[in-house]
Formats: C-alpha cells, sequence, structure tokens
C-alpha cells in the first residue's frame, strides 16, 4: 500500500473526517458490486478489490478536490455509483480512492415545455421514474436494476432498459450531462435538439466506465405516459420462427415497447409452467389506441405467417409485474456453492442463430441449467441474454466455475465476431478482452485516456486500460 498519510490529510481537512472513510467495514463493502463472482468472494470474506479509502463528496468543487490530489499523489480514483454494475466496474484494481458519489444532492428539475429532466448522477432511477410518473411522465428508460442503480451509472456503463425497442439505449435518451476531467475542468456536454457543430462529443464518455471523467449531472428526454398499452404473449414452433418474427417486425418498421423471445428452457420459467416446450414471445405496443392496436394487430399477423399463435396477454402482465426481481438468482448465490450468472452479447440477424447455439452448447457443461432470450431489437440485429444456473461443491468452486464461465463465452462470443456486451459494460469480467473486442479502434480509446487523464488515475485497469 502507497503512502497515502499526506492525501488523506488533505482531504480529511477539506471534505471533513466522516466523508474520508479508511475503516475496514466501510472498505470491505465497497470492494464488491452485484457481480455474481464479486458476491460469491464476499460470501467468503474475500475483498480481493479493495481500495485505501473511501471518499464521498456531496458537490463539484470536492470531486475536483479528490481529483486534484489523486493526480498530484500519483493515487488511482475509482468512481463509483449505487453498486449495481454486474461486472466488476466501481472496483477497485489498484487500490487508492473510491470516490463515492452517493452523497451527491439527489435533486431534480422537469422541463414541461422542452420534456427533458436534468438530475444529479447520484439519483436512484426508479425514484426519478416514480416521481416522473406521479406527475404523468416516464423516463423510457427501464433496465431491470432500474431501483438499484443511478442514474449517472446508466451513461458510464452505456446501460439499455427493458423497453429500448421503444424508446432507445440511454445513447438516445440523453440529452446533455455535466462531466468533470481528472484534470478538474468541468465540461458540459450538450446537443438541443440536435447539433451538427463538430463530432458528437457527448458520445466519448458513455460507456467509458468512470476512465475518462466523472459524470455529475444528467438531462434526459422525458415523455408523456402512453394512453393505452396492449400487451400478448406468443408461443411459435422454434427459436428460428420467433428470430424471424423478430427481424421482420423491425424491417416492418413497427415499434413494440416490449418484445422478447425466449427459447424453450427458460419460456418454462418466464411462464411459471414447467410443460411448456415451445418458444415464447412476450410482446407490448403503445401510444393513441388505433395505433397501438394496428401494430399489435400487424405483428400478429407476422407471428401466424411464421406457425405461431397468440395465447393471451397473461404471460406478458405476469412477467411486467415481476420485472425488477433478482431473487431467484440472489437466492442461489446466497446458498453453499450455488452460483448464476448473466451474460449478454448481441449480433447481427446473420450472425444471431449461429452465435445462440454454439454458446448454448459450449456453456451447457458449466451450469444445470442454460436460459436464453432475445430483446433489445433492432434492425441489423438484436442481443442474446444467457442466464446459467448451477451448483458447485464450495462457494470457492463455485468461483473458479464462474472464472471459467466467462472465459468460455467470451472466446466463443470473439470467435463469431459478435459484440461481447449490449448492456453491463465490460469492468472486470472483460476487460481482458477489450483490446480483441475493439481491434484497431482501441488505439482511439488509449489516446483519449492519455489525454483526458493524462496522469492514468481514474479507474485503471479497465477497459484495456492500463
Amino acid at each position: 500500500m502507497a503512502d497515502l498519510s499526506t492525501p488523506l490529510a488533505t482531504l480529511t481537512s477539506v471534505l471533513g473526517p466522516e466523508a474520508v472513510r479508511t475503516d475496514d467495514t466501510t472498505l470491505d463493502s465497497s470492494s464488491h458490486d452485484s457481480w455474481p463472482l464479486s458476491t460469491k468472494l464476499a460470501r467468503l470474506g474475500r475483498h480481493e478489490h479493495r481500495g485505501d479509502v473511501v471518499v464521498r463528496p456531496t458537490d463539484e468543487e470536492q470531486i475536483r478536490t479528490v481529483l486534484a490530489t489523486a493526480a498530484q499523489h500519483d493515487v488511482p480514483v475509482t468512481a463509483r455509483g449505487l453498486g449495481s454494475s454486474v461486472t466488476g466496474q466501481p472496483l477497485p484494481v489498484r487500490g487508492g480512492i473510491v470516490l463515492d458519489l452517493s452523497a451527491l444532492p439527489t435533486g431534480y428539475e422537469l422541463d414541461e415545455v422542452d420534456l427533458v429532466v436534468t438530475a444529479s448522477a447520484s439519483c436512484n432511477g426508479g425514484e426519478l421514474e416514480d416521481a416522473l410518473q406521479a406527475r404523468g411522465y416516464t423516463l423510457g428508460h427501464s433496465p431491470q436494476s432500474l431501483y438499484r442503480s443511478s442514474v449517472g451509472g446508466w451513461l458510464a456503463t452505456l446501460a439499455t432498459g427493458q423497453f429500448s425497442s421503444y424508446y432507445g439505449g440511454i445513447e438516445d435518451l440523453v440529452t446533455g450531462y455535466t462531466v468533470i476531467l481528472a484534470t478538474g475542468e468541468i465540461l458540459r456536454l450538450t446537443a438541443s435538439p440536435r447539433a451538427a457543430m463538430g463530432p458528437d462529443l457527448r458520445r466519448l464518455f458513455l460507456g467509458s466506465e468512470g476512465t475518462l471523467g466523472v459524470i455529475t449531472s444528467v438531462t434526459l428526454k422525458v415523455f408523456p405516459l402512453p394512453e393505452t398499452r396492449l400487451l400478448e404473449t406468443y408461443t411459435l414452433p422454434s427459436v428460428e420462427a420467433g428470430v424471424a418474427v423478430m427481424r421482420a417486425q423491425a424491417a416492418a418498421g413497427l415499434r413494440p415497447f416490449l418484445l422478447r423471445l425466449y427459447d424453450p428452457v427458460e419460456a418454462r420459467h418466464a411462464l411459471q409452467d414447467e410443460t411448456v416446450d415451445t418458444a415464447v414471445m412476450f410482446a407490448g405496443t403503445q401510444g393513441p389506441s388505433d395505433i397501438a392496436r394496428a401494430e399489435l394487430d400487424a405483428l400478429g399477423h407476422l407471428v401466424a405467417e411464421h406457425g405461431g399463435r397468440a395465447t393471451g396477454p397473461e404471460g406478458a402482465q405476469k412477467w411486467m409485474g415481476r420485472r425488477f426481481d433478482f431473487s431467484s438468482v440472489e437466492m442461489l448465490l446466497d446458498q453453499e456453492g450455488g452460483f448464476a450468472e448473466t451474460i449478454e452479447v448481441a449480433h447481427t440477424w446473420r450472425g444471431i442463430l449461429p452465435l445462440y447455439h454454439a454458446m448454448t452448447k459450449a456453456l451447457a457443461p458449466l451450469a444445470d441449467e442454460v436460459l436464453g432470450h432475445f430483446s433489445h431489437v433492432y434492425t441489423q440485429g438484436t442481443s442474446l441474454y444467457l442466464i446459467l444456473r448451477g451448483s458447485a461443491e464450495s462457494d470457492s468452486a463455485a468461483v473458479e466455475r464462474l472464472r471459467e464461465i466467462w472465459a468460455t463465452a467470451m472466446a466463443v462470443a470473439l470467435e463469431h465476431g459478435a459484440e461481447l456486451s449490449h448492456h453491463h459494460g465490460g469492468g472486470l469480467a472483460r476487460s481482458p478482452y477489450t483490446r480483441q473486442s475493439l481491434g484497431t479502434a482501441h488505439l482511439v480509446l488509449r489516446r483519449l485516456k492519455n489525454t483526458l487523464d493524462p496522469d492514468g488515475v481514474l479507474n485503471p485497469g479497465k477497459l484495456g486500460l492500463n
């Protein structure tokens, strides 16, 4: 451990002793996130990614002080929001300072004319969505971690939500944000509503996982709550038929707010019915009643053309009611030797089915169950989300199994030319594969890092960066 006595004294004098913590309880708790591997390590009392100090600033000027002090003394800084990451983004790999942003004020300002809301990066996403819905609006951004994640974290990890086929990912929903560079400059990046004055610089920090700057406030689009929402559940003769429906509806320009295709294994879980032996699709349309009905009818025709049939809204309705529920994964992880993992990748329509078959085949020996579904649909392709569940003889064995699962999944994805992550980001899970994934484009990321963070203090060891 480096000598931190001088920077600790500086930070304590500026922020106060309660904001600068070095006790074991605080350091241990900040050395884990929601990554299943990290959860199992916590059960074992192993804190492999532990900072030397946790600092909780309450405003931008204090953040600047932390960054200036870190740069002066060559101390790494790893920003942390609410710790909902499932791949290890906020875990320090070289000790130093954990910059806990959860103490920043969490207010918001709604502009009902321009239809935007500005919120602190520390704002809990679910609390913000609830407040907006009470006023007749929605963010349109609805990740499963909605009530566990922060607004700033959405940008830092390039997140997307369960209704992205209608609203888009966070890159489509953000109109501006404030970021503090490692060198202390405060930048405000905006486009109102679109700007063609040079590159869209807002994109630079989206998905940067705290390696290029610290996001402190965010302006997002809001939408009036839809007049009508319609739901339907379909059965399809095969995964291939379901993927064909998804591709056809995207090509036709339909915009269902909900579109999820489950393979037969996950369909049994999704419908909570062990007798299910077909692929199942949940769909939903929204907007003015006539438009919502017309889109659902059009989707139903496509399903019928591919051998499927409607079974009523109940399946999709039940899923809507439990879509934020993590309990099945958490209960398994809380058992001795129990393990579960979620891995999301993406590919083109041409590549998604070969990827699905190769992934499920390669991962099957490593878990008791491998579940697959397709969601987040685009004109050019879709994401593939895999859930693995199993039990090993001990928690230590479960840790090694999870490492093997990640190595296997990433090898298959790289072999198929797939995107290694669709919305969970890189973190510790995928950082070793970043350069292979990005190829020659990684040069741009390295040069951005060298320019914006010349001392290399921000979240070193992530995204293939030193």
